[in-house]
């Protein structure tokens, strides 16, 4: 049960933002909000299921809700919150504004930080090496720095040294180059506290300090990496968590983004070939009389895999590639020619990447014991570290193109795909087509406790289609809140779908487009209008440039600047009282925040349906299909009913704002599944044209 401790806490952070916020309006949905997240992760609906999927309206405040539920919770329960975005901006706004004004109401002190990825920090053992010497390491450049490159290096050491800099690549006020980067950056192999020279590297203080945290901000590629390790290795355990996941309509993409694998064939015959040459070197440094037989494994796995991948390759490319020079195993079978072979580069890759590991760890132990000196073991450890990530790449690749199909759930989606880098070359690309069962395994059923939240969780008025994607259900014991906006959407905007004289479909509907929606901006100071494709975009501003051009106003379409250049000069004009009109994409369609009178009239061209042309979205229809269901029902209108959801909520940002969509496709009144999108949008006020 929610002690009383927490509740006192709860009503003393509620107050304090009364007081300290003049124009606060308390919003009903965000108490609710707060308060059964708190139950929630108290136990009080199930001790065994703490668990929390709530979609929240813009407008309810859902950051400071899931802030002021948890955080006071775990500070009472010893146990530490770890708040997970998709976005960049979000994360930024989190770490940069709401949680220190969090910091500032709440009754108990707490530690926040910021945590990234090891990749982010300079490993300062590394830069050290590099800089103010003549000798620079073979193993960490391709080619030697040029004098300019030389001085950056330079500059970061002495900013390192004399702790004006904290060796985070986004805190360095210029661009760093990725070559130099990646030189000087922290990697597991090579750059950790183990090692007394790196106790005092950034990412180990960095880790240190994520340890003292009571809130952690991460997004969801590092909390999936974690995860992937087995968790607790970055970030803390996931039995000591409570993981507040926003934005958590991205996680299932970014799950099996990081289940998923792919290499080439040729390329890495290359640098095998290379490790081949360097595998003697490694193991007189790493003392041969003790590693010579993992130096003997190594070259009996490289003189399997390197035959083995262009048999393969030579296998591979008999098939029919398509137009996008892409081939896909249906049902993810692969065919009986390629099975053996399969089998045979995962267990060679697994030895060698194994053999390598152990002369690794070898030379580190001659480096702590002083039995080498670092200048001999640095530039050896830089080299097997090189080798050891992508021989963890290629067994993943291996290990999964091998692994069978199961008789139960979706197989795995299998394709090789045309190298564009070399000639000749394939990529050979593994996936899952379903990572729910992960998810549950890695979090759900270890975690202290869950907060899911988006203002975009349901589809179709329905949480079922997200709960399959993230291995859910409505019925195991899980919280489940939809929380509508607080914005008067009766009368504060419309919903127009005009007369078209055709649908999407016809070949005639571009023309037709541009000239509704010159018909659309008329009158109109600030419009977005949002596109199903490039092509689309880039047909309708040729038709209507010169109209708009002749009519003075501002046409900015997406691409031809960055983001931020593009709202600018939008901003700009729409406050000298001009017209301003943005065309975009799908892309523009979420965290584009234009609020009051930047936007007042909203486009939008097409019901955003995507169409499957990925060989795992293929892959995922087609699997569907073989167990009796429709692709197109079960995915396409889903998601569709998400997008449309999201598109529309770029109109109305705060509470005053006011204006119209027009929605430019009929088949949302013509079609069985239109009227399920239509009830899916807010409350506009609707006017259907006959």
């Amino acid at each position: 049960m929610l002690s009383p401790a927490v509740k006192s806490d709860i009503r003393a952070c509620y107050q304090t933002l009364q007081d300290q916020l003049p124009h606060f309006i308390p919003r009903k949905a965000q108490n609710y909000l707060v308060a059964e997240l708190a139950k929630t992760l108290a136990g009080d609906y199930d001790p065994k299921r703490r668990l929390l999927v709530a979609e929240a309206g813009t407008g309810v405040g859902k950051s400071m809700a899931y802030l002021m539920g948890a955080i006071p919770f775990a500070l009472n329960n010893n146990k530490k919150v770890v708040v997970s975005t998709a976005t960049v901006a979000l994360q930024e706004q989190l770490a940069d504004k709401d949680i220190p004004f969090f910091h500032r109401i709440c009754p108990k002190p707490f530690d926040f930080i910021l945590a990234k990825g090891r990749q982010r920090y300079c490993c300062a053992h590394k830069l050290s090496a590099v800089a103010e010497t003549e000798s620079i390491q073979g193993a960490l450049f391709a080619q030697k720095p040029k004098r300019s490159e030389q001085l950056l290096l330079n500059d970061l050491y002495v900013a390192l040294s004399r702790g004006k800099w904290d060796g985070d690549r986004d805190s360095w006020p210029k661009p760093i180059a990725d070559h130099l980067w990646q030189a000087i950056s922290s990697d597991k192999h090579t750059c950790h506290a183990g090692l007394p020279a790196h106790r005092g590297c950034p990412f180990a203080k960095a880790r240190e300090a994520m340890d003292k945290a009571d809130v952690v901000v991460v997004n969801h590629s590092l909390l999936l990496a974690d995860l992937e390790l087995g968790g607790g290795v970055i970030l803390p355990e996931p039995e000591q968590c409570l993981y507040m996941i926003d934005e958590a309509h991205h996680l299932p993409t970014v799950a099996r983004d990081f289940s998923a694998a792919s290499a080439s064939l040729l390329g890495v015959v290359g640098w095998l070939e290379k490790l081949n040459q360097a595998a003697t070197k490694l193991g007189n440094t790493a003392d041969m009389t003790r590693a010579h037989r993992f130096v003997d494994s190594l070259l009996e796995a490289i003189q399997t895999l390197i035959p083995g991948l262009r048999e393969a390759k030579n296998m591979l490319s008999q098939l029919s590639l398509n137009d996008d020079g892409c081939y896909r195993f249906a049902d993810g079978e692969l065919p009986e020619a390629l099975i053996a072979p399969s089998e045979q580069l995962k267990t060679a890759s697994k030895k060698a990447h194994q053999a390598l590991g152990k002369i690794h760890d070898l030379i580190n132990e001659r480096l702590k014991e002083n039995d080498i000196s670092a200048k001999l073991a640095d530039p050896a450890l830089a080299e097997t570290a090189f080798f050891l990530q992508r021989l963890e790449n290629l067994e993943k690749v291996w290990t999964l193109m091998a692994q069978p199909n199961a008789d139960k759930g979706a197989p795995l989606a299998r394709w090789v795909q045309a190298c564009r880098e070399r000639e000749g070359d394939l990529w050979v690309h593994v996936s899952p087509l379903e990572v729910g069962w992960r998810l549950d395994q890695m979090l759900w059923s270890r975690a202290a406790g869950v907060g899911l939240f988006s203002a975009t969780l349901r589809a179709l008025n329905r949480f079922s289609y997200f709960c399959r994607q993230v291995g859910l259900s409505e019925s195991d014991g899980s919280r489940y809140l939809a929380l509508p906006s607080p914005f008067d959407y009766a009368n504060k905007a419309r919903l127009v779908i005009p007369t078209m004289p055709c649908e999407p479909q016809a070949s005639a509907f571009t023309a037709a487009l541009s000239e509704k929606i010159i018909g659309h901006l008329e009158g109109e100071r600030a419009s977005l209008v949002l596109f199903a494709s490039y092509w689309q975009m880039k047909q309708v501003t040729q038709a209507i440039e010169q109209t708009v051009t002749q009519r003075g106003w501002q046409l900015l379409c997406q691409g031809t600047q960055s983001r931020t250049a593009l709202l600018k000069a939008h901003q700009q004009a729409v406050s000298a009282d001009k017209t301003s009109i943005i065309f975009g994409t799908g892309s523009f369609s979420e965290g584009l925040d234009l609020p009051g009178n930047l936007l007042t009239n909203l486009i939008i061209t097409k019901i955003p349906f995507a169409v499957p042309t990925s060989p795992v979205e293929e892959a995922h229809a087609e699997y569907i299909e073989r167990c009796g269901g429709n692709p197109f029902l079960q995915i396409a209108v889903p998601e569709a009913s998400k997008k449309l959801v999201q598109s529309v909520g770029r109109l109305l940002r705060k509470e005053e704002d006011s204006g119209k969509v027009v929605l430019l496709d009929r088949r949302i009144i013509t079609r069985r599944y239109g009227q399920s999108l239509l009830d899916s949008l807010p409350p506009f006020k609707r006017v259907i044209e006959p």
